[in-house]
């Protein structure tokens, strides 16, 4: 029987409804592996079961979580990216959102860091998408919630 509240489903379950396509690749740009994963979201609740969907895909770096866009650009910029980093970002924050952080870091992180952002949302807008899409540096749109196979996917390489 399972005790998960109903509210919770299991990482290793698809989300429910339709799947949202990443707008480009899932892969790092680079051929080290990711060394960290950055959770950029307010909600306690998401951060929580996405950490948990990373390690039960075997992510065994380190992963940080922020809960304001601010904070997250604030650790960016001063670490200038010294490891391979996946940043999943969700749009709708109070104060800084996904893709202005996404626009901050596009314009004063040099182009070669070992980073990709992709947005982690709820949103099906299509306006959403197609902002995501005008960030050179957004490299893909994912459905909440992040699933352990969609994590293991972004975490394999070339």
């Amino acid at each position: 029987m399972n005790t998960r509240p109903s509210m919770l489903p299991d990482p290793g379950e698809a989300p429910p409804g339709p799947a949202v396509p990443p707008a480009k690749s899932l892969t790092m740009k680079h051929d080290i592996p990711t060394q960290r994963v950055i959770l950029v979201d307010d909600s306690e609740h998401d951060n929580f079961f996405h950490d948990l969907a990373l390690r039960k895909s075997g992510f065994a770096g380190e992963i940080k979580i922020y809960d304001k866009g601010e904070d997250a650009l604030e650790f960016l910029l001063q670490d200038r990216v010294s490891v391979p980093t996946l940043v999943l970002m969700d749009i709708n924050m109070a104060g800084m959102g996904g893709f202005e952080l996404a626009r901050a870091l596009d314009q004063q992180l040099d182009p070669g860091v070992p980073l990709q952002l992709h947005m982690l949302t709820s949103s099906s807008w299509s306006v959403d998408r197609a902002t995501a899409d005008s960030i050179g540096r957004i490299q893909g749109y994912l459905a909440k919630p992040l699933t352990r196979e969609t994590a293991a996917a972004l975490m394999a390489g070339p």
